[in-house]
């Protein structure tokens, strides 16, 4: 049986039946080169599931260069997966054959794939250093939320090889050796256990700030059709304070609700094509509203399913879902009213060179004060002619997207991506009583990050996750964490120990066979 296991190891790493035998030291640096890959694949998948929060802006962009819809994170993540998965079985099979006494005979074929898997995460770090350079902030945030946890996985991890490193220390033929083996994991046994004392997270707490309050992006996109008013009737059941949404002037000077702009902006969301052959890449002044209004703004969405959550949907649902239509700014406005909660928005197409009363922004500060909602409903959020609308509309909200000018306006209310604040900073604005919005979070990670960090709100496309949550998913108080720490480590010891007992006793045990079999005599102690 044992050899039948031996033959099946050998043909799955080695990719040959027979037991064949290479230099040693050449198996082992590929030994080496093959825990390298694995660890670089298994750091790009946790970077890919972080950066899942934003996958959005990936398939975003992929549609302005290829004007059709492909899910382009999910296939990086599919291949991300399928590398790692490749890696870590490989490793694992190598492991069992340095185990068994089998010669590790890494086979060609796995090498070129391990190249190739190199080259590949090259080219992908490279990508987002170059493209995407913002997430890094991203990945390092993600620390604070799942550091406590790599470390008790890295201490486990450490305490399951111990027992290899020790076996190797053993079999050492030169003192130097020996010691140079120990020194070095000694080394590293010390940084693992004793990393807790640079880990610093926010849900690592005595006193745990309310939850922030939710604003639905575009309204509820997983749920429906962005920007179109399912999506933030949708939102509205979630429990939100607030709608986020996009506006823009049509060329009859009706201000209307859509994301995408300048060129090709209605290709991604409506049946443009279909409705206006030829014009699918004319901007928003070659369209009055009565004709945007004719679209279909929601079939894309059972179409392209973009969050993986049409199946979610009823029948009934669905058939609500496909006859979306753009809205205008009125409409929202209406159900702002209705349902006594706040709206922010982004202004795209201004032009600030026109002046106040031929902008954007006069149009639709006078569609808003015509609507007769209350002011203070309105976070105003577009910067171009803050002042003038402050003039003519002092009861509406001002909302800032950096720190220094909203101190230097005496405002209160922040604006800005996730990532552009430290947990120190928002506990810090928070206590001077300025209200700070973060956007967009869709993860429950980074929700119960910001939950601990003290954020005010947060836009989501998730609001139907986030609303059941009644705390973060982890939150421990200082002691209790260290706690868990120490005893993970002492246990941690106390196996190692027992484990290096057992390999010395063991080598003992085999060089006595080893002699005896020789026909040397062993002296009596």
């Amino acid at each position: 049986m044992i050899s039948i296991a031996k033959t099946c190891l050998r043909g799955i790493y080695s990719c040959h039946w027979n037991s064949e035998n290479e230099r040693q030291n050449r198996t082992c640096c590929w030994f080496s080169f093959l825990s390298f890959v694995s660890i670089l694949a298994l750091s790009w998948m946790y970077v890919c599931f972080i950066a899942f929060n934003d996958r959005t802006e990936v398939n975003d962009e992929a549609f302005k260069s290829l004007k059709t819809w492909v899910n382009c994170y999910m296939i990086l993540m599919i291949v991300s997966a399928v590398l790692a998965t490749y890696c870590l079985l490989l490793l694992v099979f190598g492991l069992l054959h340095f185990v068994i006494g089998e010669p590790l005979n890494l086979h060609w074929l796995h090498k070129v794939i391990l190249f190739f898997g190199l080259l590949t995460i090259i080219i992908c770090t490279a990508g987002v250093c170059i493209m995407w350079g913002k997430e890094w902030k991203t990945v390092y945030m993600s620390f604070q939320a799942t550091a406590p946890f790599l470390h008790l996985c890295a201490v486990v991890a450490l305490t399951l090889i111990s027992w290899l490193v020790f076996k190797s220390c053993h079999e050492a033929q030169t003192a130097a050796c020996k010691v140079f083996i120990m020194m070095t994991f000694i080394f590293v046994s010390a940084a693992v256990f004793l990393c807790p004392l640079a880990i610093c997270s926010p849900c690592i707490t005595n006193n745990l700030p309310p939850k922030p309050s939710l604003v639905g992006h575009r309204g509820a996109p997983m749920l429906a059709p962005e920007n179109t008013m399912m999506s933030f009737r949708k939102s509205l059941e979630c429990g939100v304070v607030a709608f986020e949404t996009d506006v823009q002037l049509s060329k009859d000077m009706k201000p209307f609700l859509m994301h995408d702009h300048d060129k090709n902006f209605l290709l991604r969301t409506t049946d443009v094509k279909k409705k206006f052959p030829g014009r699918d890449g004319d901007n928003h002044t070659n369209f009055t509203l009565q004709e945007l209004q004719t679209l279909n703004a929601g079939e894309w969405f059972l179409r392209t399913d973009p969050f993986q959550s049409v199946s979610s949907l009823s029948e009934e649902e669905k058939r609500e879902a496909d006859n979306q239509t753009v809205p205008s700014l009125s409409e929202l406005l209406l159900l702002v009213k209705k349902h006594n909660v706040s709206l922010i928005f982004d202004l795209k197409n201004e032009n600030n060179s026109t002046g106040f009363e031929n902008s954007d922004s006069y149009y639709i500060t006078d569609t808003i004060n015509k609507s007769g909602i209350s002011p203070d409903k309105i976070w105003w959020l577009p910067r171009e002619y803050r002042h003038n609308v402050r003039n003519i509309s002092p009861g509406f909200k001002q909302v800032y997207d950096v720190v220094d000018e909203m101190v230097a306006d005496g405002g209160s209310f922040l604006n800005m991506k996730y990532s552009s604040l430290s947990a120190h900073k928002i506990s810090e604005l928070r206590g001077k009583n300025v209200s700070v919005n973060l956007w967009v979070v869709n993860e429950r990670w980074l929700f119960s990050l910001l939950w601990c960090s003290g954020a005010s709100s947060v836009t989501t496309n998730a609001c139907h996750i986030f609303k059941n949550m009644s705390k973060p998913d982890w939150h421990l108080e200082p002691n209790k964490y260290m706690g868990i720490w120490i005893s993970a480590d002492v246990i941690s010891l106390l196996l190692m120990f027992g484990l290096f007992l057992w390999q010395r006793k063991r080598n003992r045990f085999s060089h006595q066979n080893k002699e005896e079999q020789r026909g040397v005599p062993l002296l009596k102690h």
